[in-house]
């Protein structure tokens, strides 16, 4: 299987995601946005994952890219591929399914709680986890759940955490992709993030959490393991 990425900027790649695809057997390609590369066509891939950014989805001016981005995006929900949006990238995806997105109340950045709705915790993709559970977060904007979705998660901080769009489609406004180098990758490129904030913690604290990054990256595999089962 073939599974294809769109990556906005250098410093935000696939995380623990990437071993899961090496293990079972995937090729992984990439379109990188801010090299003004084109996506393809979606017959060239099975999966689309679509990474996290500092930009908004709106800023076409500065990002002129977004309207290719979202029109392959389009392209690849309605030929039914199996979707992933992190972050910006379940933005993206609420915005071509007609969700509007905003500017959260807060900044949510560090380590915080989200609660499990308990419809989806009966998809293979969430059967294994715990009905609360410490994630990974670094977002200021935050969207609507689509018409027609089923709810993932909220926070205290972020009402609206994730949506699933039929049966292998999945926006999540977390990471559960992080590993400790990549955060401290985004930390470095994204340090202008970490103002005061009820939901902001400092680089020095979200760094020495070494078992929860332990434990996003297993519950990411298991998340794709069960995306992958009902995406045969």
């Amino acid at each position: 299987m073939k599974a294809h990425v769109f990556q906005h900027v250098p410093f935000e790649w696939l995380g623990s995601i990437e071993s899961w695809f090496k293990s079972e057997n995937f090729g992984i390609d990439s379109t990188r946005f801010f090299k003004n590369e084109l996506p393809p066509s979606h017959t060239d891939f099975d999966w689309l994952v679509v990474l996290g950014g500092p930009m908004n989805i709106y800023q076409y001016d500065e990002y002129p890219w977004l309207r290719d981005e979202k029109d392959a995006i389009a392209r690849a929900l309605e030929s039914g591929k199996t979707v992933l949006g992190i972050c910006l990238g379940a933005q993206m995806i609420a915005d071509v399914i007609g969700a509007e997105t905003s500017r959260n109340h807060e900044k949510e950045i560090g380590w915080f709680p989200v609660e499990y709705h308990p419809e989806i915790l009966e998809h293979p993709a969430f059967k294994h986890f715990p009905n609360e559970q410490t994630v990974f977060h670094w977002h200021g904007d935050t969207f609507d759940i689509p018409v027609g979705t089923i709810e993932v998660a909220q926070s205290a901080g972020c009402k609206n955490q994730g949506f699933l769009y039929g049966e292998k489609v999945l926006g999540i406004q977390f990471h559960l992709e992080t590993t400790e180098n990549s955060a401290r990758e985004l930390i470095q490129h994204s340090l202008s993030d970490i103002t005061s904030g009820l939901y902001v913690q400092q680089p020095e604290y979200m760094l020495t959490q070494s078992h929860l990054f332990t434990q996003i990256n297993l519950q990411m595999n298991q998340l794709l393991t069960g995306l992958l089962e009902v995406s045969r």
